[in-house]
């Protein structure tokens, strides 16, 4: 295979991805979609790119839910304390 056709297979490996994410993430609140791409190892252009959104945007509400997330864990944490 020549690098030209190992790039145009590369694109096509990269579409399918896509593709098989956002039909994953399809039909799920906001939050629950950028959370499984973040999970699933999109950066956040990408995933602003699935979105139709910024990554400045994505970056800001990834942020927002990690931190959600973490004060919930440490919630938990402390009632469990005796």
């Amino acid at each position: 295979m020549t690098e030209g056709e190992l790039k145009e297979v590369s694109r096509r490996l990269d579409v399918l991805i896509q593709l098989l994410a956002f039909s994953l993430v399809e039909g799920k609140k906001r939050r629950d979609q950028l959370l499984l791409l973040w999970k699933a190892g999109f950066q956040p252009k990408q995933i602003a790119e699935m979105l139709d959104t910024t990554p400045n945007t994505v970056s800001v509400e990834l942020s927002k839910l990690r931190k959600r997330r973490g004060k919930r864990v440490r919630v938990k944490r402390e009632e469990k304390a005796p």
